[in-house]
């Protein structure tokens, strides 16, 4: 079961993160003072029917808000007057500081992360401190049995180096107020100086937590038997007379139960030979962990506030010493339950979503394509795929699809799959294609042999999208029912250029605030390689809309950048001679011009993913500004209004129903309270939280220049959650965003094509000493589509 995380027991504001390399495109002296500054909430949504709610947020009281924290740099150093960094060390020596120099530090008790920071409340007697500190060095070694016989197995015994003498300085750095906070509480802006405290608040809170995993003893002679608090590391070396070396500071294995665990060092652990171990977990291990953490709404509370009581917060010290107390009980929240969007399918027929989800069944497509050439390949599937096509072809003609039968079904040789690679597998398969059909296929249905990650996907959609231009559906069928079909059908007839739903106030509209004025509507995210990996290229997905009015229909641009770059590179791209942009916002820009009836957007609402607080001065002043300058390189002297919105799914905060042991229903939204005292954000719950605890949406408002009020931006947001057209279900985040996930996951699989390759597809530029291949451009047939479906 899941355990309870600081964060999560105790929700605090975003610490900031370093800021990123600014894009390579943009020169530090081409720099201008911020044009752009975040919005303040200027009022509250109204719209809806009230809810009452608790939120997994709880009271922080500052008895004394004139506290100052004080913080030390702690520089630790060997005999040899080498620089220590080890935090195993660190902590050590911090803690043998403490015991034997308390006196010199006037007993004050000081919060220590572990590397170069020591934070007490007040000043210490001197600015400069520089002690000496002996460690006794031991470890725990293993005997044999017998003979050969395996260490593991034997009898422990203790053995002792001698003593290591270290010299640990400490220096004073900076002082933080405690007051920041409380005028940030009021709205007041204020320097780094609130960011800072909630550091050393989060280093106090942390601590007090690892300080604290239960054990029982028996009270003297009396038999009694008590409950104390003690670290892992005391247990083992004054309990069991065994001293830790390496694993002091790491995580323990939890080898007991849920509501028993038995905690043990690393150190002490071994594993069993012959077990795999990948840095990255598999699509299938992300969700059994997924599966075996999920905890309902009732279920999750309860740990929470277990988590907090067992901690015990407040009786750390270090808040003590400064008068913060930390509330037990979860914050009540009035929230509001927006009202469904009502959709149009075929035959002019409404359809009224429930508890966010809707069905096909008795319905039809609301602008289903004809389906003429198509073809289905087999690689190496277990399955009849003739089968397949027939009950397809049924079930697309129930949906209001003409689908003719397939030209022909081909099934991948035997010995291809036994001998080639993916690339060569695919290869193959289009030869027989090519063979076989007197011209290319405007659609191939592909079955592959397994459901998650195929080695076969990514050649597949490359040498589908970049080198043939063909409209392709990959599936891995388990159990073939209509619902199945329905899911695969939607991908496709949305591929193929059709709608499947529409909002009942797209089409004729009437979006306050859209309806009359051209309208953009963008979609931003980047998405990274596996931690750890830094030679891995990034991948920035950028879809907008298309045809306006509507605000269900979209084209993706995809590009590659710096590895861990999170700013987009690539929205502006002139050539060196300034005659060309190559840049993403210029694609998406002609396309609406196209399907828009030649009109321009005159107003742009950006949807931005994946950024943090500390970066959105830099959403606001890099990115927009390049946005800007790719609408200006088209010829344009007026610059649209702009709206642009942050959404985060990365955060701790949790919904609960007051009232009931359900999660919140769709649609739910939170403005008061629990959001930031100044600027613009909100949560909303827009989807149907079936399993375990619904995770809402913080969308953060960063610049407003349309003039939305809050009652018609979070209708419209909550409205862009019900246009994903893959979907019979409401999207926890809006779909723009959700659909430049997929493109920059669909795009990213051609570089692991790439990654074994001598020649990669595209150019090759150089950034420092990494080299970022360029994406192969996808064929202009299937650029505009919905490719990414």
């Amino acid at each position: 079961m899941e355990k309870a995380s600081t964060e999560e027991a105790l929700e605090l504001p975003s610490l900031p993160l370093p800021l990123p390399t600014i894009p390579s495109n943009v020169k530090l002296e081409s720099l201008k003072p911020p044009k752009y500054s975040i919005v303040s909430r200027s009022e509250v949504g109204t719209s809806g029917r009230k809810i009452s709610l608790l939120a997994n947020h709880f009271k922080v009281s500052v008895n004394a808000p004139d506290a100052v924290f004080y913080q030390y740099t702690v520089t630790v150093s060997s005999e040899d007057s080498r620089v220590v960094e080890s935090k195993r060390i660190g902590r050590k020596l911090v803690d043998k500081l403490y015991q034997t120099y308390s006196s010199e530090l006037a007993g004050k008790r000081f919060a220590y992360d572990g590397e170069k920071s020591l934070y007490t409340v007040g000043p210490l007697p001197q600015n400069k401190f520089e002690f000496t500190i002996v460690l006794e060095d031991s470890f725990t070694k293993w005997s044999p049995v017998a003979d050969g016989g395996p260490a593991e197995t034997g009898k422990r015994t203790k053995r002792s180096f001698q003593s290591k003498t270290y010299k640990v300085e400490l220096s004073y750095s900076a002082k933080i107020p405690l007051k920041s906070i409380s005028l940030a509480l009021k709205g007041v802006q204020s320097d780094n100086s609130t960011q800072d405290a909630l550091r050393v608040l989060d280093i106090i809170l942390r601590q007090q937590a690892a300080e604290r995993f239960p054990m029982k003893v028996k009270n003297g002679g009396c038999g009694e038997v008590r409950t104390v608090e003690i670290t892992v590391y005391e247990y083992f070396t004054k309990h069991c007379g065994i001293e830790l070396t390496y694993s002091a500071d790491m995580p323990c294995l939890d080898v007991g139960k849920p509501k028993r665990p038995n905690y043990l060092p690393l150190e002490l652990c071994s594993l069993v030979s012959l077990q795999r171990y990948t840095k990255a977990l598999t699509t299938n291990q992300r969700a059994t962990l997924v599966e075996r953490s999920r905890q309902k709404p009732r279920e999750r509370i309860q740990i929470l506030t277990d988590a907090l009581k067992n901690n015990k917060f407040n009786e750390n010290l270090v808040l003590s010493a400064c008068e913060i107390s930390i509330g037990r009980q979860l914050t009540e929240v009035e929230g509001r339950i927006l009202e469904t969007p009502r959709l149009k399918v075929g035959n002019h027929e409404d359809c009224i979503p429930r508890n966010g989800r809707w069905n096909y069944n008795n319905k039809r497509f609301l602008d289903p394509k004809k389906i003429e050439r198509w073809i289905a390949v087999n690689f190496s599937a277990r399955c009849d795929l003739s089968q397949i096509s027939r009950d397809l072809i049924s079930c697309a003609r129930n949906k209001g699809i003409e689908m003719e039968r397939p030209h022909t079904l081909i099934e991948e040789e035997r010995h291809q799959a036994a001998k080639a690679g993916p690339a060569a597998r695919v290869e193959a398969m289009f030869d027989q294609i090519i063979a076989k059909l007197p011209g290319p296929p405007e659609f191939i249905l592909c079955v592959l042999p397994v459901r998650k990650n195929s080695d076969i996907y990514g050649p597949w959609k490359k040498k589908c999208l970049c080198d043939m231009g063909i409209a392709t559906q990959c599936i891995s069928p388990g159990k073939i029912n209509d619902q199945y079909l329905t899911n695969v059908l939607l991908k496709i007839n949305s591929k193929l250029g059709g709608i499947n739903s529409l909002l009942e106030i797209e089409k004729p509209s009437i979006l306050p605030l859209l309806k009359d004025t051209p309208t953009l509507i963008l979609g931003m995210d980047v998405s990274h390689g596996s931690p750890g990996r830094s030679d891995v290229p990034s991948i920035a997905a950028v879809v907008g809309s298309l045809h306006w009015p509507l605000i269900s229909r979209y084209r993706a641009s995809v590009r590659t950048q710096s590895p861990k770059m999170e700013m987009i590179e690539a929205l502006y791209k002139p050539s060196p001679d300034g005659k060309v942009d190559d840049g993403i916002i210029r694609e998406l820009l002609v396309d609406f011009y196209k399907t828009s009836g030649n009109r321009k957007p005159k107003q742009i609402i950006v949807f931005r993913d994946g950024v943090s607080e500390s970066q959105f001065n830099q959403v606001l002043n890099i990115e927009l500004e390049q946005i800007i300058k790719s609408y200006q390189f088209l010829g344009e002297s007026d610059v649209p209004k702009f709206t642009v919105v942050v959404a985060q799914k990365n955060h701790h905060t949790k919904l609960f129903q007051a009232n009931a042991p359900e999660n919140v229903p769709p649609g739910t939204i939170v403005d008061t309270k629990i959001v930031h005292p100044r600027n613009y954000d909100f949560y909303m719950c827009a989807h149907a939280g079936m399993i375990g605890t619904s995770r809402p949406a913080h969308y953060h408002v960063l610049l407003d220049e349309i003039g939305f009020s809050p009652n018609d931006l979070q209708n419209l947001i909550h409205c862009l959650s019900y246009v994903y057209q893959r979907s019979t279900a409401a999207v926890s985040i809006v779909a723009p965003i959700c659909y430049a996930h997929l493109a920059a996951y669909q795009m990213g699989q051609f570089l692991k094509l790439d990654e074994h390759s001598e020649t990669s597809s595209g150019n090759v530029t150089s950034t420092g000493s990494i080299l970022v291949p360029d994406l192969p451009r996808l064929k202009k047939n299937v650029a505009s589509t919905m490719f990414f479906c």
